[in-house]
């Protein structure tokens, strides 16, 4: 590792001039490539202390041994050296699109004497026309099929044309009327040539030119009788619209532009480009790149710009140009843009209407092609076994985690805060092994104190799974295998144990009720009845089984099993425990796990601000490459946590505005509760109902008519509705619902 003071220019060395600089490594290689409007401030922000540097350019000037120069006139002339020298030495730190050059185009060889319509790929050519790009080569084929009805242009390869021109027999195209057939003379080159420049403008967008000739030559045709003639071109008038079909509408005023819209997160960018000519949408194009140096939307943008036009001039660069954000100078791109198109570009940012709403459109393909390609790269299991190597040997472990729970503390201003566990099992996620938590030891926000809470619990059930199973191996000096409850503050119990005057949590998976009171002679589902043994409870006298109450906090329940005798879940243990958050989440994390005697279970965090990675007991993270698949692997698993904690807490809110006094009956289902208020009308009026009158309703028996009674006695009733225009007091009704 270089130290950057070891090549520092000295600052009367550097002009303050516009230029482009370039960094090399100890083998000469060129590594990074930057442009500036003043070289002298924008290097001196490079060799500042290490430690305010952002990650990526502090592992570049790391990386370094030499900067050098080269002085231009101006930012226009900066920002095409930057793009040769990109072009030429492909830095490994400069943004690099990827797959740049994998769209098909539709393309007319104009260069040749009897130009052919074809689909091309990779690099274009001198002297070719080319349309697109698009997303698949079959869209081009249906609309080559459909225009050569009109526009019967050659489309056969070199060697089919000679064969025919030495045979004196057209393809199969020229006998159908597909191909003007120039290969046997039935046309000349100049006729033919005509016809591909009618096809180049048609594709172009001037289509309504030739749809009106053909409409109009039809309806002469059909004054002079010439019927079969009218219909052919009826027929082609209709193919060219459906044609035209194939590429929506877009923008009403018959605008050129190409828009630009760029979907990123701390590791990655993609870039999506809808070209539009005429109003149309005429092609699409996408990018993904690595986010290798600090690089920010408008950065994204410039590189993307000058990938997509440093190759074009004329047409091929549009009149407009519309994203999310404008670069650096705003000013000396347009103006690069312009010179290769030959006349002036708008650059700028959509603000209303047709154009804004297209933006958010393509903003919308760029998040699904950033999420198709993260799920792309996370399949491929190579690339997998790689990455957990990798987080194997960035935390110390001897082992790869085969198996990571990762978990995230969601809430909206201290409101139901819940939790989520979600696992990965050899780099995958095992959807069938995510759990949810309902944080109930406290009230308010304190995500290190929820997250304690939710580790113990989750690892409590591990150690009563191993109990019952028998493979907890009590040591002489422990008396029980869940160590004594352990004060986390004064007047708070270890996680999972009840507290006075507060509700005892429940563990909230599917599957299992929330806890509550149980009504009297009803049996509640995961409750064991009184004198089933239940791991961690106190043992009755005479018995060597433990059992705990029927009111025992979920957590201490016995967990349903499967018919083969397998635990269903919190039965096999994590090689490695991920947290989102950073070294307060992390030490809560640990603490829990301490308290419980687990310690072999590796932790770590994951830090959204710089993605650092956390161990417990060290004050500086883990800084991992920003190409390394193990950092990869670990923000796709945080994101999932995250993604399945927020989903939880919105669906819980929506659920509790939306509560009725019916959700507290034990044993009422969605059903039943729809039966009872098509039978009474409201709740109001099922609440002045006697219990022989709830009876009645069928499928509710004695036994759930008095819980309904009770539950809606103790209910406080909602309060009254008010007419907000007139000040009065509104009664239910008698179509009130339980919403």
């Amino acid at each position: 590792m270089a130290d950057p003071s070891s090549y520092r220019p000295k600052p009367g060395q550097i002009p303050d001039s516009p230029g482009v600089y370039k960094f090399r490594d100890e083998h000469r290689r060129v590594i990074y490539v930057g442009k500036a409007k003043n070289l002298r401030q924008r290097l001196a922000n490079y060799f500042q202390d290490l430690a305010g540097l952002h990650p990526r350019t502090r592992t570049m000037v790391t990386t370094a041994a030499s900067v050098e120069w080269t002085v231009v006139s101006t930012e226009v002339e900066a920002l095409q050296l930057e793009y040769s020298w990109i072009k030429e030495f492909d830095p490994r730190f400069n943004v690099k699109y990827r797959d740049d050059k994998s769209y098909p185009y539709l393309a007319v060889t104009l260069n040749e004497e009897f130009p052919r319509v074809q689909v091309m790929r990779g690099a274009k050519k001198k002297g070719v026309r080319y349309f697109g790009p698009y997303g698949h080569a079959w869209a081009i084929r249906e609309t080559v099929d459909l225009m050569l009805r009109v526009f019967p242009v050659r489309t056969c390869s070199a060697g089919v044309f000679k064969n025919a021109t030495r045979t004196g027999r057209p393809c199969l195209l020229g006998y159908i009327g597909k191909c003007s057939a120039p290969c046997v003379g039935r046309v000349t080159p100049e006729e033919h040539r005509e016809l591909a420049d009618d096809f180049c403008d048609f594709m172009a967008g001037r289509t309504g030119t030739y749809i009106r000739r053909l409409e109009k030559d039809m309806m002469q045709a059909a004054e002079e009788m010439e019927y079969e003639r009218a219909a052919r071109l009826r027929d082609d008038a209709e193919a060219l619209k459906r044609a035209m079909e194939k590429s929506a509408v877009v923008l009403a005023d018959a605008t050129d532009a190409d828009l630009i819209a760029v979907a990123e997160d701390e590791l990655e960018a993609a870039v999506q480009i809808f070209h539009v000519r005429g109003g149309r949408v005429r092609g699409q194009r996408g990018w993904v790149t690595d986010k290798v140096e600090a690089v920010d939307t408008a950065g994204l943008v410039e590189h993307a710009l000058q990938q997509l036009y440093g190759e074009e001039a004329g047409d091929s660069v549009p009149k407009e140009v519309l994203v999310p954000a404008l670069p650096e100078h705003p000013e000396a791109v347009s103006q690069w843009l312009a010179d290769r198109r030959g006349s002036q570009v708008s650059l700028r940012i959509p603000q209303r209407g047709d154009k804004k709403d297209l933006m958010v459109t393509v903003q919308r393909n760029a998040q699904q092609a950033l999420g198709l390609h993260k799920t792309k790269r996370a399949s491929d299991l190579t690339t997998r076994s790689r990455a957990l190597e990798e987080i194997a040997e960035a935390l110390g472990l001897d082992t790869a985690p085969l198996r990571v729970e990762c978990f995230d503390i969601s809430h909206l201003q201290g409101d139901d805060v819940v939790a989520s566990m979600v696992v990965f099992e050899d780099g995958l996620a095992r959807k069938s092994e995510y759990r949810r938590f309902q944080i109930k030891g406290f009230e308010g926000q304190d995500d290190v104190r929820s997250m304690h809470e939710v580790i113990g619990r989750r690892f409590k059930r591990y150690l009563q799974e191993k109990e019952r199973t028998g493979e907890w191996e009590e040591t002489p000096a422990a008396t029980g295998p869940v160590p004594a409850p352990t004060s986390l503050a004064p007047g708070v119990l270890a996680p999972g144990l009840p507290t006075p005057g507060v509700p005892v949590p429940g563990q909230l998976v599917p599957g299992v009720p929330a806890p509550g009171q149980p009504v009297p002679g009803v049996p509640v589902p995961g409750v064991p009845a009184p004198g089933q043994p239940v791991p961690g409870g106190p043992a009755p006298a005479g018995q060597g089984v433990p059992t705990a109450p029927a009111d025992a906090p979920a957590d201490t329940r016995e967990e349903p099993r499967e018919d083969d005798g397998r635990p269903k879940r919190f039965a096999y243990p994590p090689q490695l425990v991920v947290v989102d958050g950073g070294q307060p989440q992390v030490a809560a994390a640990k603490r829990a796990l301490d308290e419980l005697g687990i310690d072999d279970i590796a932790v770590c965090g994951l830090a959204k601000r710089l993605e650092e990675v956390w161990l417990p007991d060290d004050d500086d993270p883990v800084v991992l490459p920003r190409s390394s698949e193990g950092l990869y692997l670990l923000q796709r698993i945080r994101d999932e946590a995250h993604r399945f904690a927020i989903t939880y807490q919105r669906a819980k809110r929506a659920k509790r505005i939306r509560s009725s006094p019916l959700d507290d009956v034990t044993g009422l289902g969605e059903t039943r509760k729809q039966a009872l208020i098509k039978h009474f009308g409201s709740v109001k009026k099922l609440r002045q109902a006697t219990i022989d009158e709830i009876c009645e309703v069928p499928g509710i028996g004695r036994r759930t008519a008095e819980s309904v009674a009770v539950a809606l006695a103790t209910a406080a009733p909602a309060a009254p509705a008010v007419n907000t225009a007139t000040g009065e007091i509104m009664e239910e009704d008698d179509g009130g619902s339980t919403s």
